[in-house]
């Protein structure tokens, strides 16, 4: 009887331990099932599409560049005797910056010079025997061309002397002086680097939707960032007919220094563009991080009953960071602003404005 006890409790035992497992396994499956819903839902940040208007100014950053800059390097070979100037001088147009030496080449010139007074007394010699006969007029022709040709060697040898003395064809400062007396140069020996700061121009880079609002002309505000304080009052000299390889137009801003020429050329600078007004009609708008990998894919990721959607739609003019909608989207409309990498059409997300 008793055996038969221990087996009846042993049943019950072995059943209710296979019970309890039964409900921990349909346990562990529904949590196991939470959790894989879970995993499969991305978690995205979202904006909502509006209407609104916007102020379409904006500023380009670049570096500063002279207005002029020149090398100058030796025509001419010869040992320096003079050099007068040191870097940092002031110079003007025509000013003396070095002298070679030049022997060889006033002998030049004083030989072409006689060259040249023997042809034109031939010359004339000529021109009178031909009146009488004497000669033909082959012979005075020849004598004529003669003289031509001597009268260039004197020019040339006057040229060639003067290029000895080296002189500025700028207004403007020593940057660099490459030469010391008694350096010697050979023809295309760089001898100074002179710059003109008095007026520079920003080199900048816009991009196209941002052009039409440019013109040849307009008065620009410069800052420069050594001197946040300051303000300069800039031109812009030039806008490229042609997009870089960044696709962006460069565009050059001319301003004038200040008299202790305090903008040193290669200075960052910031240059403030001015619209005409704030647009006067209200534009649709969506963050520009929105787009799936920039703004010209024109597509994003639209969230509905919490699944994303790839949408393609066309967008319009570029506002820092926020970009115009033409088509494609509606007031009120969620789209993903960042996590897209890990979406596709069709995922379930979890939005986080």
């Amino acid at each position: 009887m008793k055996k038969l006890i221990y087996i009846g409790i042993g049943v019950a035992v072995l059943g209710l331990i296979g019970f309890t497992l039964m409900n921990n396994k349909k346990k562990n499956d529904a949590e196991t099932a939470i959790v894989s819903e879970k995993n499969t839902t991305v978690a995205v940040r979202i904006a909502t599409v509006k209407t609104e208007a916007i102020n379409s100014d904006f500023v380009a950053n670049g570096n500063f560049i002279p207005s002029q800059e020149l090398k100058f390097s030796a025509e001419n070979s010869g040992r320096v005797i003079k050099v007068l100037v040191e870097e940092g001088s002031q110079v003007r147009i025509g000013q003396t910056l070095a002298i070679i030496k030049g022997d060889q080449l006033s002998i030049d010139v004083q030989n072409a010079n006689a060259a040249y007074q023997n042809a034109l007394t031939d010359s004339k010699r000529y021109e009178n025997a031909y009146k009488t006969g004497g000669v033909t007029q082959q012979q005075l022709d020849q004598a004529k061309l003669t003289l031509v040709n001597a009268k260039a060697k004197l020019d040339q040898a006057k040229i060639t002397y003067g290029d000895a003395t080296i002189k500025s064809s700028i207004n403007g400062i020593v940057n660099k002086k490459s030469i010391e007396p008694g350096s010697v140069v050979a023809p295309g020996t760089e001898l100074f680097e002179l710059v003109n700061v008095s007026k520079l121009k920003l080199k900048v880079a816009v991009s196209e939707n941002q052009i039409p609002d440019l013109k040849v002309g307009s008065v620009v505000k410069v800052k420069v960032s050594v001197y946040p304080d300051k303000e300069f009052s800039g031109k812009i000299t030039f806008i490229a007919p042609k997009a870089d390889e960044s696709l962006n137009f460069p565009v050059e801003i001319e301003i004038t220094n200040n008299p202790n020429n305090e903008i040193k050329a290669g200075m960052y600078g910031t240059a403030e563009f001015t619209s005409k007004a704030t647009q006067q009609k209200p534009l649709k708008i969506i963050p520009r991080n929105a787009f799936v990998g920039s703004v010209s894919s024109n597509q994003v990721f639209v969230v509905e009953n919490n699944v994303a959607k790839l949408k393609k739609i066309v967008a319009g003019r570029v506002f820092g960071e926020k970009v115009e909608v033409l088509d494609g989207l509606n007031d009120g409309e969620i789209v993903v602003t960042s996590g897209q990498i890990n979406l596709a059409d069709g995922t379930k997300v979890n939005p986080i404005k």
